[in-house]
């Protein structure tokens, strides 16, 4: 008997990744909660770890070293991930806001956001000034400014640890360039008034030591272009400025009805908010009941206590307390591999410990960068033949992944007999029919796809704009959808949030691309499908697979690689960030690059059998050839590497026998990657190819011309 997986109860969302939730998705994914859906929403993919930045800046550590990947450790916990800024949570409703998708809705929640800053409301500050979070803009923007010649001056804003280890950090990285430099440190009152005594003048000596001026009880009245005007009249020059200081709490906060402090949540020692549902950690939640200053140690050892808590609030265990030591161990970077450690009151400086301090902060970093192992429950000793080689080696691929083989899809389609109808036309290929209506040309065509992200709506909208893809490649204009609907198996209200969820978007995609739902199925399973059957009225001639010409150039709309990241992404071998874009890249519909390649000769959207699968297709029901520059195919970051890894799609090996006389590694791979949701395929005229690859490109889409049609059967590469 076949068993099912168990229902889903309980949503719990995690708002944030900062240092408590991603320990928290570790231990959830070594023990997760039967019938519990995690979703962890995020600005982006990945959460820097602040405790290393001063390094970075100094040069002591590469950039990727300080991220920890949050889309594959949501991967390793079984958890969706949602990348937006949250705005709000209804407490009354109980469900998040993020602008750009659905509302999320919770069981429980957890906050986990940080801190953010007053900089930019300092005249000039948005202008000039560089914010040292989020850390992606400040990391590029220091590099630019650091390979910069000639001399530099840097302005830092704010005497805290924080501003003195990244003012060090500058001094150091400057001078290892050999570059002189005029470096100040601004205060508005006494630097440093959180470090005991001893530490302080040890950490002023080290910035003597480094050429920082420090300027204290100084109130800044403007930033420029070049410099830092104070109130008394004094101008600190200062090409580059950022700052440190001005901490408070995030401003949507003010706004969900919970109890606050100087804007921040509080919390029992329970870690919970004045909303039994909704609980808080790090520095945007204030400790009621022991309170102590904002410091990573603390949203650190509070993750073990919420994840106790946070499974007992959804129905398993019991609550345990948090109780926060009083003093802690604080390591300041001093620039160079030099550090200073401090607790009470006692300090030690020196290159000791610095090693000691990368030491600890490598040690919390390798906890997301070598995530455990989980073994697979093993197969049944008796099975039959044939089983292994079937399931094979990796878990099978989502969205176009999961197609089955060209192949036995046209031996299937063969063996149908002709249509008897006269106002049903096939066209050539597989994906849609031409139907004549009253005198009006409707073209109609269907598609879904096995979900590969646990984001319902993310998947949704990836799946809308893929089933849009045959109405677009063959011209015509979307008129009505109806959307087939498969659930894993959850409770009634999980059912409600996501259908609600799924058919949002479906109707915000539809309609933009100018058609309604009309309605559909649903259903429970396994595991999450999405699909749509849409119908499309032509004015002319519905553009197919047949009118291609020797001597056609041939445009493709987007790049390659969705396939080979998504499988890669459920194996957990994608960076986060190649998984975001190429999310950006399947989200982005294609109707307005249908309207500027409408007088194609020959198009196609080129999606499960890839580039080469579909181009063949084109010079089978074209009666030609194509030459294919290799060159000029442009690919998702990450695809090339993850292909040179070995990395392939679950149907890459049925696609690569379309086309046998192409070969098949490193870049050239990529031609039988199965892509979901992926550009327009079309063979144009030469003389209107490089006008209308640059209408593409103004209109927003990475077009490129990869070859022509030939007069040779068969497709080549050029040489």
């Amino acid at each position: 008997m076949h068993t099912s997986p168990l229902p889903l109860t309980r949503d719990l969302v995690l708002i944030g990744g900062g240092h408590t939730h991603a320990l928290l998705l570790r231990k959830w994914g070594m023990n997760p909660l039967p019938g519990a859906r995690v979703t962890v929403i995020n600005p982006g993919p990945t959460a820097p770890y602040s405790g290393m930045l001063p390094g970075y800046v100094a040069g002591h550590y590469d950039r990727w070293e300080l991220d920890i990947d949050l889309v594959r450790l949501a991967r390793f916990a079984g958890a969706r991930v949602i990348l937006g800024a949250v705005n709000g949570i209804d407490t009354e409703t109980h469900e998040v806001h993020v602008p750009g998708h659905p509302p999320v809705g919770f069981d429980v929640a957890s906050v986990n956001v940080g801190i953010t800053s007053d900089m930019p409301a300092l005249p000039g500050f948005a202008e000039y000034a560089v914010p040292a979070k989020p850390l992606g803009p400040f990391a590029a923007k220091w590099a630019e400014y650091l390979k910069g010649q000639g001399p530099a001056s840097v302005a830092v804003i704010g005497g805290g640890v924080a501003g003195v280890e990244l003012v060090m950090a500058m001094a150091h990285a400057l001078k290892a360039r050999g570059r002189a430099a005029q470096i100040t440190l601004i205060d508005s009152a006494s630097a440093l008034t959180a470090t005991k005594p001893k530490a302080a003048a040890t950490i002023r000596i080290a910035m003597h030591d480094l050429g920082v001026e420090v300027i204290e009880n100084a109130v800044i009245a403007q930033i420029g272009q070049d410099h830092v005007e104070l109130q008394d009249g004094r101008t600190i020059p200062a090409g580059f400025v950022t700052g440190a200081a001005g901490a408070r709490a995030h401003d949507w906060i003010a706004n969900t009805g919970l109890d606050l402090h100087d804007g921040y949540i509080r919390v029992n020692s329970y870690l919970q908010s004045s909303d039994p549902a909704v609980f808080a950690a790090g520095d945007c939640a204030h400790l009621s009941d022991n309170p102590r200053p904002k410091a990573g140690v603390y949203a650190v050892r509070e993750a073990p206590i919420l994840f106790e808590n946070l499974r007992a609030a959804l129905g398993a265990g019991r609550m345990q307390k948090y109780t926060p030591q009083k003093d802690y161990l604080k390591l300041i970077s001093l620039g160079g591999k030099s550090a200073l450690a401090e607790r009470l009151g006692t300090s030690f400086s020196g290159p000791l410990m610095w090693t000691w301090k990368n030491h600890i902060d490598q040690t919390f970093m390798n906890k997301f960068r070598d995530l455990p192992q989980m073994t697979p429950p093993a197969l049944p000793r008796n099975r039959a033949a044939g089983l292994d080689g079937v399931l094979g080696e990796k878990p099978m691929c989502g969205g176009c992944g999961a197609k089955v083989g060209r192949d036995a899809l046209q031996i299937a389609l063969k063996s149908l007999p002709a249509p008897t109808r006269t106002d049903v036309t096939p066209l050539p290929g597989d994906d849609a029919a031409l139907l004549q209506t009253g005198g009006t040309q409707q073209v109609m065509t269907s598609d879904h796809l096995r979900a590969f992200t646990n984001d319902p709506a993310l998947m949704t909208r990836i799946a809308a704009v893929h089933a849009l893809g045959d109405i677009w490649a063959m011209g015509a204009a979307p008129q009505a959808a109806t959307a087939t609907i498969i659930l894993p198996r959850m409770s009634a209200a999980l059912q409600s949030r996501t259908m609600s969820e799924i058919m949002s978007v479906a109707s915000d995609v539809m309609r933009d691309a100018g058609a309604e739902i009309v309605g559909g199925h649903s259903s429970m399973g396994d595991e999450m499908t999405v699909g749509f059957t849409l119908t499309g009225l032509c004015e002319a001639t519905p553009i197919t697979l047949a009118g291609g010409q020797p001597g056609d150039r041939l445009i493709l709309t987007k790049p390659l690689g969705s396939g080979v990241l998504m499988a890669a992404e459920m194996a957990g071998l994608a960076e986060g960030a190649w998984v975001a874009a190429a999310y950006k890249h399947m989200t982005q519909p294609q109707g307005n690059a249908a309207r500027i390649l409408a007088n194609a000769h020959a198009m196609t959207d080129v999606t499960g059998f890839g580039l080469a699968g579909h181009l063949q297709g084109i010079c089978d029901a074209s009666h030609c050839g194509a030459t294919l520059d290799l060159d000029a195919v442009n690919v998702m970051d990450g695809a090339l590497a993850l292909t040179d890894q070995g990395v392939r799609s679950t149907i890459f090996t049925d696609n690569s026998a379309i086309a046998p006389n192409l070969p098949s590694g490193r870049k050239a791979a990529l031609l039988f990657d199965p892509q979901t949701a992926g550009g327009l395929l079309a063979a144009v005229n030469a003389k209107d190819a490089e006008t209308l690859l640059q209408d593409l490109l103004d209109a927003g889409y990475p077009a490129m011309i990869i070859g022509q049609l030939t007069d040779t059967p068969g497709l080549r590469l050029q040489s």
